[in-house]
């Protein structure tokens, strides 16, 4: 049993250190692992930080695994909330789930979703914010024919 457990922190801890050398420090009331399904799940006060910049609060947060170990996607459900650095922009943002696909670098944030470009103070609301790390697109969705909402401010010449 606590060779399990040793094997499943391990193998959290090496997840994050593939993304870059930054140290990781990671909390949460209870984690749980499954090698056979390939999920890792942390539970209760997640949180996650990487470096001096990037933090993820959520209240579970999910890891799936493929079978040579490599992380495909991570879940951050119930609350989530980031503060990141994204192409040398400071972003924070929210919503009732976020996802990472960490092969396409595709941040989805679903429900109530929000993110803020901190040093330009941009601002986008929707029901459904997809950021395309690789390329630099946003897409912004809402349901039931609500409108999404940008707000931005401009300078006066």
């Amino acid at each position: 049993m606590v060779l399990q457990i040793v094997r499943a922190f391990i193998l959290v801890a090496m997840i994050f250190t593939m993304a870059n050398s930054d140290q990781i420090e990671v909390s949460a009331d209870s984690f749980y692992a499954d090698e056979k399904a390939g999920l890792g799940e942390l539970v209760g006060n997640v949180v996650i930080k990487k470096g001096k910049s990037d933090t993820l609060r959520a209240n579970r947060v999910k890891i799936y695994f493929d079978k040579n170990r490599q992380p495909y996607k991570y879940e951050a459900i119930s609350n989530a909330k980031f503060a990141i650095l994204l192409n040398g922009k400071n972003y924070n943002g929210s919503g009732d789930l976020l996802t990472y696909d960490p092969k396409t670098q595709i941040y989805t944030l679903k429900g109530n979703a929000f993110l803020h470009e901190i040093d330009s103070d941009k601002k986008l609301f929707g029901d459904e914010i997809v950021v395309n790390q690789l390329n630099g697109v946003y897409n912004v969705k809402s349901k039931d024919k609500e409108p999404v909402k940008f707000i931005f401010q401009v300078e006066e010449r």
